[in-house]
């Protein structure tokens, strides 16, 4: 299948220090190793985060990353799902929260 998103590029972003920036490549793959270890929350709650803010973000090469990933630390379809429905639905509150901008500003207006 032809796209847009390559899904084998995906493998490749671990290269991505090759082009310059070695030393930011570096610290920024070191960086995002240690944010996903466990802390305060899961490496599996972690991961379904990951898997929301694919989502919000429309990152595909994320997307397969973190389905993949959440289902090899257990998470069922359910849960998967139900991230991405908190993702929609915040997406959806995010547009929303924002008319309170446009009423402000057309009140003024029609005053």
């Amino acid at each position: 299948m032809n796209t847009y998103y390559n899904p084998e590029d995906l493998a490749k972003f671990g290269k991505i220090g090759e082009f310059g920036g070695k030393d930011l490549a570096a610290k920024f793959f070191n960086y995002y190793g240690e944010t996903f270890k466990d802390g305060a929350l899961s490496e599996r709650e972690k991961s379904l985060i990951a898997l929301a803010v694919a989502h919000a973000l429309k990152c595909p090469y994320c997307i397969d990353a973190y389905t993949a990933d959440t289902i090899s630390k257990g998470c069922s379809e359910d849960e998967l799902m139900e991230a991405v429905h908190v993702t929609a639905a915040l997406a959806a509150g995010v547009t929303l929260v924002h008319s309170v901008q446009m009423i402000n500003k057309a009140k003024e207006l029609m005053m």
